[in-house]
């Protein structure tokens, strides 16, 4: 026993100096914005984000069709239930997925979420993350709060949630019963990078869309995501929730 001694001393410093076992790359910083940061604009230049929301709805698929033909990337900022549900517009969610479009949470049933505790914020993102992860396979980590509200809870609850938030520079009002002609010139009005249109708009599809690829096309502009147009290009998705059997909202 006594001659184990001096081995057992010999081998301390080894056992001591062994390499500790790495973080977990999940807990490392995300590149990109930080998370509960609010984004109103493009840093890359020459860069437009062109951003669609409330779908996925019967439109997209002109909309995508456009967009593909123009060699243009876009953002589809989606609900789980505000038009239909989204398990029922899966196959177009998907295609503008596998297009290279980025998409990002517009919340599961597009509440106000200036007016909502925590744990209500947390729930609306939480169930479209796990309709992500059945669809797509991805969480995202981009979001934009319906109405562009960005008060109360929000910013505090998306930090927590892992998410960055991104309004708008370009209002194309087609919300508002802009005609086309008036949505194309909140466009030329301004000097904005990223636009808020609607995919659940048929104007904005068949007229709008094909004006500003144009437009934007004549301008120079690089048509880009949300994530793209930030310099994050690698950054649009994280780790998806655990998945489920839900084919129906």
């Amino acid at each position: 026993m006594l001659g184990l001694l001096p081995l057992l001393a010999a081998l301390l410093p080894v056992i001591s100096a062994a390499p500790t076992t790495p973080a977990s790359p999940l807990l490392e910083p995300r590149a990109g914005p930080a998370a509960g940061t609010i984004i109103t604009k493009c840093t890359e230049p020459n860069t437009i984000a062109l951003t669609f929301d409330d779908g996925p709805y019967q439109y997209e698929p002109a909309i995508l069709s456009a967009l593909n033909a123009a060699g243009a990337k876009a953002t589809f900022f989606v609900t789980g239930t505000l038009y239909n549900c989204i398990y029922s517009q899966q196959a177009t969610l998907k295609a503008a997925y596998a297009a290279g479009h980025q998409i990002g949470s517009h919340t599961w049933s597009h509440k106000d979420l200036d007016s909502q505790s925590a744990a209500s914020i947390t729930t609306e993102m939480q169930k479209l993350e796990t309709a992500f992860a059945n669809i797509l396979g991805v969480k995202p980590t981009y979001m934009r709060p319906p109405s562009g509200k960005t008060g109360g809870s929000v910013a505090s609850t998306m930090k927590t949630l892992g998410y960055r938030i991104v309004t708008w520079d370009i209002d194309s009002n087609d919300w508002n019963k802009y005609t086309a002609a008036q949505s194309e010139a909140k466009f030329t009005a301004g000097s904005g990078h990223i636009a808020l249109m609607h995919e659940t708009i048929q104007t904005t599809s068949t007229q709008l869309v094909p004006w500003v690829l144009n437009w934007a096309k004549t301008k120079g502009y690089k048509m880009v995501t949300v994530a793209e147009c930030l310099g994050d290009a690698d950054g649009a998705y994280t780790t998806p929730a655990a998945k489920t059997s839900a084919t129906s909202c």
